[in-house]
């Protein structure tokens, strides 16, 4: 019971992790698609569990009796915010719930390219656009990685004065790695949308590496075909797209590493945005379940592996533990043979768990991996082998 009397009754998209099972003691729980969620199935729901794929708009929620909506993703783009303070729909998002996994994703994405076209990161300078809670992390593992960091990020340049901080004309002249890590904002001051279009791309000037894990929009695609085929960017690697689930399949042919808007979807990520979303439910409708956290995570799916230090350069050894860890290419592989099968790969994702809970053995560690290794979350024990 809570302070409305009778149990609240919760719409929650069925492909949340984590999430059937552990509200039914305190709510009516209805599990639908995200597609499927329309004006019907919410005609006397109190509360919306969603994702990115539910359009939260006045067509959805007009004379709904919805009080509350949560997302389970960093991203809120799909929720008509205006319209929903309007009608005093309070909503949350769960802001960095998926950092480390995307911070996972772009260290794979990163070392599996300096692997394939033989450079060494240290020796690379990469513009981070987007330092908010994914592109902190993103700065973290570059600068451990001992590459040269740019940063920018207008909104907390505004706030905290420029230094630390570039504007995008630097990056254009001296990134050879471009990473976007922004929300997507489709006009104002800060606007996102199409922020790497023509103009910018056309500006580059060192044959960057685009790396996009943050809205599909953020990237004009038309522009990114010409870029990569008159020579402006060396290659593209893409997690989000224009138009997905539907998706170019031309632009797919001309990027590097294409996958299917999984970057933060780890189980560790997955179960961090259920466990925000219900915490945030509970605390609005005063359920008792402030505290609560998923538990049950699934193993990484091997066991603790060793590895001899004595026989690999350092990122090479970087690059080996990687795969095994998380592999991007196989992300890569599925997509490309199967892209009309976009949403399922993403709704049968396998387990991909973060580096804190991976248990590493490297054994001649002349290279310093281990200190590497830690910093970068894994749990590390170096040995000594003569």
């Amino acid at each position: 019971m809570n302070k409305y009397g009778d149990k609240i009754k919760v719409v929650a998209d069925v492909d949340i992790p984590f999430l059937k099972g552990a509200l039914e003691g305190v709510a009516k729980v209805v599990y639908l698609p995200g597609k499927e969620i329309d004006p019907v199935s919410l005609r006397d729901a109190d509360a919306l569990i969603t994702r990115t794929r539910t359009r939260c708009d006045e067509a959805l929620l007009k004379d709904s009796p919805v009080k509350f909506i949560a997302t389970a993703s960093i991203g809120y783009d799909h929720i008509d915010t205006t319209y929903c303070e309007s009608k005093g729909i309070v909503w949350t998002n769960a802001p960095g719930c998926n950092s480390s996994s995307v911070e996972q994703y772009i260290l794979s994405v990163l070392l599996t390219v300096a692997g394939r076209y033989e450079f060494n990161l240290k020796d690379k300078t990469i513009g981070i656009v987007g330092v908010g809670h994914v592109g902190s992390k993103i700065e973290r593992i570059c600068k451990a990685m001992g590459m040269k960091v740019l940063l920018n990020d207008p909104p907390r340049a505004r706030e905290e004065g420029p230094e630390g901080f570039v504007d995008l004309s630097v990056i254009q002249e001296q990134a050879d790695i471009i990473t976007l890590h922004v929300p997507l904002y489709q006009s104002g001051g800060d606007k996102t949308f199409h922020l790497a279009d023509e103009a910018f791309l056309s500006g580059l000037k060192n044959k960057s590496i685009l790396i996009n894990s943050s809205r599909g929009e953020v990237v004009d695609g038309n522009a990114l075909k010409l870029a990569l085929g008159n020579g402006k960017l060396s290659t593209a690697v893409l997690d989000v797209w224009e138009g997905e689930p539907e998706i170019d399949p031309e632009l797919m042919a001309k990027v590097d590493i294409a996958t299917p808007h999984i970057a933060g979807y780890s189980v560790d990520g997955k179960a961090n945005a259920t466990g925000m979303s219900i915490r945030a439910l509970s605390l609005f409708f005063n359920l008792g379940m402030d505290d609560w956290e998923p538990d049950g995570l699934p193993g990484p799916g091997f066991d603790n592996f060793i590895v001899d230090g004595s026989r690999f350069e350092l990122q090479e050894l970087l690059l080996i533990i990687s795969r095994r860890v998380y592999d991007v290419l196989h992300d890569d592989d599925v997509l490309r043979k199967n892209p009309e099968k976009f949403e399922q790969i993403r709704a049968t994702y396998p387990v991909r768990r973060e580096p804190e809970a991976i248990r590493i053995n490297i054994i001649n560690d002349n290279n310093g991996a281990g200190p590497l290794l830690k910093e970068l979350g894994y749990h590390i024990r170096t040995d000594h082998c003569d």
